[in-house]
């Protein structure tokens, strides 16, 4: 089985060769397929940044790996700040000895990913550092898109906004943890990971104020950063989470708070409570807003409440420490 070599990232004819194949032969376009120091682009009006480093371990997971995972993590950071996602860079960090058959896999999901959000990888880098000096592979995305509506101003945030989930919780978290094989049973989980940039373009015509996904630290990680940024509050209905049976049953035998355990498919999103149920509308119209609902609703100034399924009440509160290390 042929493996990765030093040579493939020492900067010479092995390396040429190697990026063409592996790399340009799958996601070449326009602006990369010449291999130019810089890709020039074009971009219209206020453009939207961001960047993002993945480590996820294992690096294969039902329902994706760490390339389907890096395009999917990049995508939706763009778009749940109300831009339009447009092209994307890719840099590779690879183990001298890696498969070459595992990376072809790991490529293959980034390209599949990349057509269906719909936006082009235009530059890049490969290294290959030597045995031991990494555990796997790491790759770092960055991402460009056009500002369409800033959905990331907290000032926006107005008291009554209803609070909506895009889709149910705590899958990749879960997901990733029993592909680890450390648990001693096994599952059938799969990661919620998916491209929500299409789905989020559908919305702009409605009055949404504010999005985020729920990666690290889920839904109760935004909540809380929310709540702290614009010094709101938020009442959250537990009868109203949408969280399949295995994951929640999951959940509790590990002693895990769905709402703390990470996600890669899912936005939280805060929409006038007029405009809520014709959201809920569109986004059901996508294979990853099926489960979409309404959980609570914006509540003064104050913290995140949680109003159990008994009729009770407790704090949610910003997750502590690093719950599940390596999960993207």
């Amino acid at each position: 089985m042929k493996k990765i070599g030093l040579a493939e990232g020492g900067g010479g004819s092995a390396t040429n060769k190697f990026i063409k194949e592996l790399f340009i032969s799958r996601l070449g376009n326009d602006a990369s397929e010449k291999m130019p120091d810089a890709a020039h682009v074009e971009t219209d009006g206020r453009t939207a940044f961001t960047t993002d480093g993945f480590v996820v371990r294992p690096e294969f997971f039902p329902g994706g790996n760490i390339g389907k995972l890096a395009v999917c993590g990049t995508v939706n950071d763009l778009a749940v700040s109300g831009a339009k996602a447009e092209y994307l860079s890719l840099g590779v960090i690879i183990p001298e000895g890696y498969e070459a058959e595992r990376l072809e896999k790991i490529v293959d999901a980034i390209a599949e990913t990349a057509k269906r959000a719909g936006v082009k990888i235009v530059c890049g880098d490969t290294k290959v550092v030597e045995k031991g000096a990494v555990d796997g592979l790491f790759i770092n995305t960055a991402g460009i898109g056009r500002v369409v509506n800033d959905w990331t101003v907290f000032e926006n945030i107005k008291d009554g906004d209803a609070v909506i989930l895009t889709s149910d919780m705590a899958r990749h978290g879960m997901s990733v943890l029993l592909a680890r094989g450390e648990l001693g049973f096994e599952g059938n989980i799969e990661s919620d990971c998916a491209p929500l940039n299409k789905m989020l373009e559908a919305l702009h015509e409605y009055d949404v104020h504010f999005c985020r996904d729920a990666t690290r630290g889920g839904v109760a990680a935004v909540l809380n950063e929310i709540a702290d940024g614009a010094k709101k509050g938020f009442l959250i209905h537990e009868a109203d989470l949408p969280l399949r049976q295995d994951v929640g049953n999951l959940c509790e035998i590990l002693g895990f708070d769905p709402l703390s355990v990470a996600n890669e498919g899912l936005a939280v999103i805060l929409v006038s409570a007029s405009d809520a149920s014709h959201v809920i509308e569109k986004l059901k119209n996508f294979e990853e807003g099926r489960n979409a609902c309404v959980v609570g609703f914006v509540n003064g100034a104050g913290r995140v409440i949680l109003e159990t399924a008994v009729g009770g009440r407790r704090v949610v509160d910003m997750p502590a420490g690093e719950l599940l290390p390596r999960i993207c």
